[in-house]
């Protein structure tokens, strides 16, 4: 075989491959321009309705930031600094607090949109606008669930326990989130492997964030002040949609590759009976 034969083999090879058609899927679905656009909605939109809604749960946003982060501590104390009460107290008007919820509904819509897309099945009108509000709702109570964990696991469980209920935690909440998301659409079991993916992307990202994200934090924070902080938590917001993308692609691959395989037990199809 000539050296332009091996390479247009290597070619057809590399074209082939499962790395390939993973990236094929992603760059399909606009990952990356979709994940700047969660970043954006989050900084803008949802971190003031968090603010609000953790205020009035006598809670601090920064904990739950630093809870979905994973920061150590020096690096919490410079996202502490963010939401740092103000002097006199505020009332929040009815405006800005039909604003504050539009702004949460927003980036569940751009998840919901998203989960769509990959899982190629059709909006439902006001059901999605209802499934928002859960996710939503949701997304609070995991970051409850999150904080108090950590909180209890500090101070008994060592770094394999917390990893295991952080990843037990995050692949349930996605799971959820899917479903709810997709308004039942798509059955439980067909979303498992999409779930489990991205808990393991989640957790990873964790990791990552232990070890990068802090040290960055503190040195962005002593370079630049608190917009170096804000700098660090939009590339993690941004890491955030990359994972979700990941995960629910990895997923959609794996039940697809079994459908060609030929599954015997009635469940290749992830839509539901009525759906077709």
């Amino acid at each position: 075989m000539s050296l332009e034969q091996r390479r247009r083999e290597a070619a057809r090879r590399l074209k082939e491959s499962e790395a390939s058609r993973l990236w094929s899927r992603l760059t399909a679905v606009d990952f990356f321009g979709n994940a700047f656009q969660l970043a954006a909605l989050s900084i803008l939109c949802f971190f003031p309705f968090l603010i609000v809604i953790t205020a009035a749960a006598g809670e601090n946003a920064a904990v739950v930031l630093v809870g979905w982060l994973g920061l150590n501590e020096e690096a919490a104390r410079a996202v502490a600094t963010l939401f740092k009460p103000g002097q006199i107290s505020g009332t929040l008007t009815l405006p800005s607090a039909f604003l504050m919820i539009l702004g949460a509904l927003a980036v569940a819509g751009t998840l919901q949109t998203w989960y769509r897309r990959v899982f190629d099945v059709p909006g439902r009108g006001w059901r999605d606008v209802a499934a928002q509000g859960y996710w939503v709702a949701a997304l609070l109570a995991y970051g409850a669930a999150q904080a108090a964990g950590g909180r209890a696991l500090g101070t008994v469980g060592g770094v394999v326990l917390q990893g295991l209920f952080g990843f037990v935690l995050a692949m349930c909440f996605w799971w959820g989130s899917m479903r709810v998301l997709l308004a039942g659409d798509v059955r439980w079991r067909a979303l498992f492997p999409p779930a489990l993916a991205t808990g393991v992307c989640w957790v990873g990202l964790g990791a990552f964030s232990a070890r990068y994200f802090s040290a960055a934090i503190v040195a962005n924070e002593a370079s630049y002040g608190p917009i170096g902080v804000v700098m660090i938590i939009l590339s993690w917001l941004v890491a955030v949609g990359v994972v979700v993308h990941l995960g629910s692609v990895v997923g959609c691959m794996y039940l697809e590759r079994r459908a060609r395989k030929g599954p015997t037990d009635g469940t290749d199809s992830h839509r539901r009976p009525s759906d077709g």
